[in-house]
């Protein structure tokens, strides 16, 4: 998620219905294809986007420091209650900038996040999450592909111009997944995750 006015207000509004949807599907069925290249723990995770902390409560219930940000308070809130006790370290920001976090991280995860940001953002963001990262530290991108819905701004972004951002950046892409259907069951979606390393 994102700074952008309408973006947020979306998922403020839809805080608690997307709370149902989100935890309806677990950490290890969204990431399977990714949880081999997890460090072992203890290691420190940033998890950008956390909406409503499925992934940074599974991060930290394997034994990880997981800090967590999240631009929208509504789902901070249903996180914070869904998940009392995780360990969890809650805060607000949001790319680009992600104000007042600082490095180093073993993992810095985006679970559909990146394709909320426009193009003229994400040179500067792929930086920012370039230099939190420790040297060989993992930066986790999935991408929801296909035509973006109306509701809220998205784009569809393919998993190449992530590789070459990262590139930009200083990262060496590890691994892309084309990892087909979506699991909530929506035709038009498919995800796509990218693997890159610092180092």
């Amino acid at each position: 998620m994102e700074r952008s006015t309408g973006v947020q207000a979306y998922y403020a509004e839809s805080a608690e219905r997307l709370g149902e949807v989100y935890e309806s599907v677990s950490f290890e069925e969204v990431h399977g294809a990714l949880l081999d290249l997890l460090p072992k723990a203890p290691a420190r995770v940033l998890d950008v986007g956390a909406g409503t902390g499925r992934d940074a409560t599974a991060l930290a219930g394997r034994g990880y420091t997981v800090d967590a940000v999240e631009p929208v308070a509504e789902l901070r809130r249903v996180a914070e209650r869904l998940h009392p006790g995780s360990g969890v370290a809650w805060r607000p920001g949001a790319l680009p900038e992600i104000p007042g976090v600082r490095g180093p991280y073993d993992v810095v995860l985006l679970s559909a996040v990146w394709m909320h940001l426009p193009p003229e953002e994400r040179p500067g963001a792929m930086r920012r999450l370039a230099g939190l990262l420790a040297p060989g530290g993992l930066l986790l991108i999935t991408l929801r592909r296909g035509e973006p819905p109306v509701d809220r701004r998205m784009f569809d972004i393919p998993p190449e111009e992530v590789a070459e951002q990262g590139a930009e950046a200083g990262l060496r892409l590890l691994r892309t997944v084309a990892e087909g259907a979506d699991r909530l069951g929506r035709d038009a979606v498919r995800w796509h995750a990218v693997v890159l390393q610092l180092g």
